[in-house]
């Protein structure tokens, strides 16, 4: 008798700690005739199971469009955000979820990203940030990684950026800045100094919104070195790569 009291009361604990896991995520029920669990978060995937109209499901969590459920009966699938959006909450609302909007991305104040290109027939892989004063200007820093034939090196700039037309989905821009670049020499019948020089640029560009918080960016710079020689060097880069807002 003591040992069906205890497997009673252990069975009532899991359930109760069951239900409480379950408290923890939004609860939706199902309006349309049925709701059609894939297997993974893709149309690629196979429908595992349907939960019928009036059953609810738990909203685990989100991966791009698509939404881990669980079931009344623990089985657990995904569902895209077209469908999870026809199910209803508690108050017996169509669910909506909140999702980053081209508002959003004009209002950011911040973005990161990385790029790759061309420098002057030398590889160049760049990471960089930039900071928002206003709605067309903004203030990037950056530092970038060469790789060449000849030499290797790095560089280090700060940037003043305008948009003239920032709440345009494709949005061109316009660069002025100046920094450092430190070449470092290949060679190795004659030692070569490396060198560590100023340089200013000019440049122009735009900034494509993609979906969410990414966006895809392309640009061209042309620099101004000034060394110690008799004549200052002129170089020309292109780089395209992708960033992050927020």
């Amino acid at each position: 008798m003591i040992r069906f009291v205890v497997v009673i009361c252990f069975l009532s604990l899991l359930s109760s700690v069951k239900a409480y896991g379950d408290d923890k995520y939004p609860q939706v029920t199902v309006a349309d005739p049925y709701l059609e669990l894939h297997t993974g978060p893709g149309r690629g995937y196979p429908i595992d199971y349907v939960v019928e109209r009036d059953d609810s499901v738990a909203i685990l969590k989100r991966h791009t469009d698509w939404y881990k459920v669980r079931a009344e009966n623990g089985r657990e699938g995904w569902v895209n955000e077209r469908e999870i959006e026809r199910t209803l909450d508690a108050y017996g609302e169509p669910v909506r979820f909140r999702s980053v909007s081209r508002a959003e991305f004009l209002t950011s104040r911040w973005e990161v990203g990385a790029m790759t290109g061309d420098f002057e027939g030398a590889n160049i892989i760049t990471a960089y940030g930039g900071y928002s004063l206003s709605g067309n200007l903004s203030v990037e820093v950056s530092g970038s990684q060469i790789l060449g034939d000849f030499s290797n090196g790095w560089m280090g700039s700060i940037n003043v950026v305008h948009q003239t037309w920032p709440e345009l989905r494709i949005s061109p821009f316009f660069t002025l800045g100046t920094g450092v670049v430190h070449t470092k020499p290949k060679t190795t019948l004659v030692q070569a100094a490396d060198r560590t020089d100023q340089y200013a640029q000019v440049g122009v560009g735009a900034r494509a919104w993609l979906t969410r918080r990414l966006i895809f960016r392309a640009e061209y710079k042309s620099y101004v070195i000034f060394t110690s020689q008799n004549e200052n060097e002129e170089i020309e880069e292109w780089k395209i790569g992708f960033g992050f807002f927020f």
